[in-house]
């Protein structure tokens, strides 16, 4: 399978659900997590794209999605809530060439800009998207603007959200991680600021299925490509239905009344 066919499965026509359970390996327990199996049962059945998740979890779980639509991408960034003032450094814990004997598709790799060890981060992403390059593989950006040292310009209404996935892209991402900034008008401004698909995060679990699905809908109406999406789906009450949920706006351009309607929530 050549890297466009693999983008093609994680990314349909462009467009991508993803929910990542890569969590636990920096906070656990974790209200979600503590059965994996299930969760991913959950996430295969509702038809999702994509599950990101650390190397072990894929090596373990992947044959879940054998002979299904859903794939699994290696995020390959780590730390722990155990590390003090370095948990915001994360480092990589692997390489390109182990995510297909692992059973993965793509990879993943976060930096924290902003952060104090953004130099070293950033430095691991372009190394990994060279590894990604060699190995056919699809690359996944995960840049968050949330260190202490953001620096924005003078008048940046999306608080370096744009230049985050700038970056991702710059270092030869195919896909980038963002944040739902509140509006369209910022919103659009990091969509437009990349020609590669932004998939909206979730960020701290909510409960809340009409609040959850109408930022969706807001951020897909700004120019989002799908959504990476993980505390918000793993520790919902109903995982498989708000799952199936954001497949249904994503992928059919649903309404948010018609999707909680049909998958009971």
């Amino acid at each position: 399978m050549d890297k466009a066919e693999r983008l093609e499965r994680l990314l349909p026509n462009g467009r991508g659900v993803w929910i990542p359970i890569d969590h636990g390996a920096s906070d656990f327990p974790i209200p979600g997590l503590t059965d994996t199996e299930g969760v991913i049962r959950s996430l295969v059945a509702a038809g999702v794209d994509g599950i990101v998740a650390q190397k072990g979890v894929v090596n373990h779980y992947n044959h879940l999605c054998e002979g299904t639509s859903t794939s699994m991408v290696i995020h390959f960034s780590v730390s722990t809530r155990h590390a003090g003032s370095d948990a915001a450094n994360k480092v990589i814990v692997g390489h390109a060439d182990e995510v297909v004997p692992r059973g993965g598709m793509g990879v993943s790799c976060q930096v924290n800009m902003g952060s104090p060890n953004e130099a070293s981060m950033i430095e691991r992403m372009g190394q990994l998207s060279r590894e990604a390059l060699h190995h056919n593989l699809p690359m996944f950006g995960m840049v968050y603007a949330r260190g202490e040292h953001l620096n924005p310009i003078q008048g940046d209404i999306t608080h370096c959200n744009a230049h985050a996935v700038r970056l991702a892209f710059e270092l030869g991402c195919d896909a980038a991680k963002t944040v739902w900034t509140g509006d369209a008008e910022s919103f659009s401004q990091i969509a437009n600021a990349v020609p590669i698909p932004v998939l909206v995060a979730g960020g701290p679990s909510t409960g809340d299925s009409e609040g959850i699905l109408t930022m969706v809908r807001s951020a897909l109406d700004a120019g989002a490509s799908g959504i990476c999406m993980g505390r918000q789906v793993f520790a919902h009450e109903n995982v498989e239905g708000i799952a199936k949920a954001l497949v249904m706006l994503v992928h059919q351009d649903a309404s948010v009344a018609d999707a909680m309607k049909a998958c009971n929530l």
